[in-house]
């Protein structure tokens, strides 16, 4: 095989964090010989609950990833992995619709503009405190999506709660359904 893996982050939220950490690892496990971290800067204020600028903050950071990505040749690798958080869902989808990349994707936490851009071939996580979507947001687009969803009771953003200890078994939890799928290798 083959392999490359793409990982795309959220608004403060980089490549070292637990989610992108730990799947990052998982694709090396998994054997995939390329591993891209994109990194992008947003400085233009808080943009939750604001479409306009959510929407403004998505165009710079897909700009920011065109360039990242530009020196790739998709057709060199049988086997490409997006894994995206947040607003990096958004950009991951709409990077592989723009470019037309086969590719599979894990979606942590996804936006809702990440269902306009018609996400396909995944699994998302996301959880009900998280103050950055609707579930039933989620839930719907996932659903049109034919998207495997995984809710965390009381999870937030990064789909974590206030009890630590339940934190880590989220985390172990959200990982192993990312590590079969990552393992699954077929689009």
């Amino acid at each position: 095989m083959n392999g490359i893996a793409v990982f795309f982050p959220g608004i403060g939220y980089h490549c070292d964090k637990p989610l992108l950490y730990f799947s990052r690892e998982l694709a090396r496990e998994a054997g995939y010989q390329a591993i891209v971290n994109v990194n992008y800067a947003y400085h233009g204020g808080d943009i939750r609950g604001n479409p306009e600028k959510m929407r403004a903050a998505g165009l710079a950071l897909f700009a920011q990833t065109e360039d990242a990505l530009k020196e790739i040749r998709w057709d060199a690798y049988d086997d490409i992995l997006f894994v995206s958080k947040s607003v990096g869902t958004a950009i991951a989808a709409a990077y592989a619709r723009i470019h037309g990349v086969t590719c599979r994707n894990v979606f942590y936490t996804p936006v809702a503009l990440t269902f306009g851009e018609k996400p396909r071939n995944g699994i998302a996580f996301t959880g009900t405190a998280d103050p950055w979507v609707e579930t039933e947001t989620v839930l719907s687009g996932c659903a049109k999506a034919g998207l495997p969803l995984t809710v965390i009771e009381g999870g937030n953003h990064s789909l974590e709660t206030e009890n630590p200890m339940r934190n880590l078994d989220i985390l172990k939890e959200v990982m192993k359904k990312t590590r079969r799928f990552i393992r699954r290798k077929t689009v």
